[in-house]
């Protein structure tokens, strides 16, 4: 079923009124709200009103979706022709019921975390996480998956080598796409702790072997947790987002192939960005009733704003080097 397309004349009062939370909240099973915004502007008081309704709202709109005016309060801008933005929209209508919790919390947690600082929005982004992990929609996708074996013990998930006033910190898991497990985490957080302590590191390169920078969480790892509040402490204490943040300036990414979840999420901390041309980016969290967790809501809304990181996210769609290059995501493809 697709979210009908309302009239901005037709909810501009409701949006005013105190009852707007009410009067407006879609069917819980399809919490989309879809306004034609073609010819108008949102007030602050309309503005307010959006910004706390439990739904993710979508504006559509004739004006590139880059440069369109007074509607920052929407969490996602449609533009383009009408086949263009009734495409997207039917996009929308379903994958957001098919995942409404994870979906809600997202727009909710990207329109509060933009008033945060870096810590701030990690840790909200880990308790919304957290509250995921032990809801129905992330107990479906568990339940779905076919039983795998745990993961290896790898010694060496991480190679770290120091030439003068280089760091250069390499995943080494090709195998696994270098899969990010708690093993390259926790090597990751300690050799940047290191260079955080050590000011005569100039330089910090992240880069991955074989054919994929890194493809995001072990999906091994998921759902082995104890429970979600141990793995909020976990999450937060030993944030490798958080670490990268840290040491940003002095950080150069180098990423290549498939960089997805906490594949493009981290290296968005780093002050430099360089894509190799057959980079492709993309945020699968939804999907498993989760919202990115490795600061993703945090890193990318930074580089390319909320709303391309609310659609990524909410769609899963996947993004070419051209668009990354074109958004901010990346600094130069090389």
């Amino acid at each position: 079923m697709q979210a009908p397309l309302r009239s901005y004349p037709e909810i501009a009062d409701t949006l005013r009124s105190p009852y707007a939370g009410d009067d407006l909240a879609p069917d819980p099973d399809m919490p989309l709200l879809a306004v034609d915004m073609r010819g108008h502007a949102l007030g602050e008081e309309e503005a307010r009103a959006l910004g706390a309704l439990p739904a993710v709202t979508v504006a559509v709109t004739a004006a590139p979706a880059a440069t369109a005016v007074g509607l920052d309060a929407f969490d996602v801008v449609l533009a383009g022709t009408d086949a263009d933005t009734e495409r997207d929209l039917a996009v929308l209508s379903q994958r957001v019921p098919a995942h409404p919790q994870a979906c809600v919390t997202l727009v909710r947690l990207l329109r509060h975390s933009a008033r945060l600082d870096v810590v701030g929005g990690i840790f909200a982004e880990s308790l919304a996480y957290s509250t995921l992990q032990a809801g129905p929609e992330f107990a479906h996708w568990l339940a779905s998956r076919h039983a795998s074996d745990p993961p290896p013990v790898n010694p060496v998930p991480l190679r770290v080598a120091r030439d003068g006033a280089d760091l250069h910190l390499t995943f080494c898991r090709p195998e696994i796409h270098n899969a990010f497990g708690f093993e390259v985490r926790d090597a990751v957080v300690e050799a940047l702790q290191l260079a955080a302590a050590d000011p005569s590191i100039e330089t910090i390169v992240l880069d991955g072997e074989g054919p994929s920078f890194c493809s995001g969480g072990d999906l091994r790892e998921f759902g082995t947790f104890t429970d979600p509040a141990t793995a909020h402490q976990i999450r937060t204490g030993r944030s490798a987002g958080y670490w990268i943040h840290r040491v940003a300036d002095r950080v150069h990414a180098r990423i290549h192939g498939a960089c997805v979840g906490s594949g493009i999420e981290l290296p968005a901390f780093a002050a430099h960005v360089t894509a190799a041309p057959d980079l492709h980016v993309r945020l699968p969290e939804v999907g498993m009733g989760l919202i990115p967790g490795a600061g993703g809501t945090v890193s990318l809304p930074r580089r390319i704003g909320r709303q391309r990181t609310a659609w990524l996210a909410l769609t899963g769609d996947r993004v070419d080097v051209a668009t990354a290059l074109e958004w901010g995501l990346v600094d130069e493809i090389g």
